[in-house]
């Protein structure tokens, strides 16, 4: 499972740096065919930064992160109940969003 911001490089960047938005999770089972997951946040003026991520004994996979600049907020995540949808080209499968039950805010 990887926490990461999947925007893809352009003459846009300015000194190679690029946005920080959206917040993606992306899980593989062998690290070259990826899935994705979910959107942790997506928004054109925020930045998501700095993520991180383990996975505890029952399970439960727990994110922190910037968010926005202003404070770090955390997810727990039930990758049971994760749907995953096949990253092909390295475009990101339409809308993937939070499900109810997936995440939540402890």
């Amino acid at each position: 499972m990887l926490v990461y911001n999947h925007v893809l490089p352009d003459s846009s960047w300015v000194k190679g740096k690029g946005p920080r938005t959206p917040l993606n999770i992306s899980v593989s089972k062998d690290g070259k065919k990826w899935y994705a997951a979910l959107v942790l946040e997506d928004s054109p003026i925020s930045q998501y930064s700095y993520p991180s991520i383990i996975q505890s004994k029952d399970g439960m996979v727990h994110v922190v992160y910037t968010w926005r600049r202003q404070r770090i907020k955390y997810v727990k995540i039930d990758p049971s109940k994760l749907k995953l949808t096949e990253i092909k080209n390295q475009k990101w499968p339409g809308k993937i969003k939070v499900g109810k039950g997936v995440v939540t805010d402890d």
